[in-house]
């Protein structure tokens, strides 16, 4: 089907619908925010818990679905994203519209209702957050966009502490800053070896406005924070000193990649794209030790 047929056709398969709310980004969604959920007091019915993490990916998908529905523009200037569905013209713009706005709202209110008001208010503030302030405003204005942006990915996981019963103090903050100061070193990364595509798109990602060497220099900065926040929690009692070791050896890592990253020839798409792929598998080994952690800590008592 293609983008003119599109237009006055409501035909698209269910894979595409999926494809609008971006899997891969849920998955991490569900993912950490199940982590913020295991950290916390865990006072909440366990099956509010399963409904309170179907919603948060709900909310994810939705704000997913109105980002692609706003930048179906760009998205078809790109090589990383003219297969979206937009672009392809397999769904109508006004059904990804729809289906953002009508999923955000049920995902909010079943919030409310399973995880508590907090929870449901944060929700609904990074659906926002994502699909105006990043989508609309920032992305396209300045070359700082992924930095104020990346607070709507941060969020989940102190979503999933609020709606387990958590209440607001270190914590969920330290979970925030977490994925907060990961999120610039790694799409940094990867606009580094997409740059054309960003200049294409008039899209003012860091290197295309600074060019490579400033970027280079931001993702240091930024992995030496990355790597000072993984730390954190093992000193505010969030977690012992197995997660201490684990997160000190991948915090080294990630720096030494990006210190990596800053040496290569700018014309070096290998070394950005395996700073890009390590920091995934980073963020994922780092939320995944602070669960296993609580995990232990609640089943034995101790600490791991």
């Amino acid at each position: 089907m293609t983008p003119a047929t599109a237009s006055t056709a409501y035909l698209a398969a269910p894979e595409d619908y999926l494809a609008l709310m971006k899997p891969r980004v849920m998955s991490l969604v569900i993912f950490t925010a199940l982590i913020g959920m295991v950290l916390a007091p865990m006072t909440t019915h366990p099956l509010l818990l399963v409904i309170s993490l179907l919603a948060i990916a709900a909310g994810a998908g939705a704000a997913g679905a109105l980002n692609q529905w706003y930048d179906r523009d760009i998205d078809a200037l790109m090589t990383r994203t003219a297969h979206r569905p937009l672009p392809k013209g397999l769904v109508h713009a006004d059904e990804a519209l729809s289906l953002g706005v009508v999923v955000g709202l049920l995902s909010v209110l079943v919030l409310g209702f399973a995880g508590g008001f907090g929870a449901a208010a944060l929700l609904g503030f990074t659906i926002f957050f994502y699909s105006v302030i990043y989508t609309i405003w920032l992305k396209r204005s300045t070359a700082q966009n992924i930095v104020i942006g990346g607070a709507a990915g941060a969020f989940p996981p102190a979503i999933g502490w609020l709606a387990a019963g958590g209440g607001i103090g270190v914590e969920p903050l330290l979970l925030f800053l977490m994925i907060f100061a990961w999120t610039p070193p790694h799409f940094w990364a990867l606009a580094l070896v997409r740059n054309d595509d960003y200049s294409r798109a008039n899209v003012p990602m860091y290197p295309v406005v600074h060019g490579s060497r400033a970027t280079k220099n931001q993702i240091v900065f930024y992995a030496v924070l990355t790597a000072l926040a993984g730390i954190a929690p093992a000193f505010v009692g969030m977690a012992g000193g197995a997660y201490l070791a684990l997160a000190s050896v991948l915090g080294l890592r990630f720096v030494q990649l990006a210190v990596l990253c800053w040496r290569a020839d700018d014309a070096d798409s290998v070394v950005p794209m395996r700073l890009f792929r390590f920091s995934i598998l980073y963020l994922f080994l780092l939320f995944l030790g602070l669960g296993l952690d609580a995990t232990w800590n609640a089943l034995s008592g101790g600490t791991l």
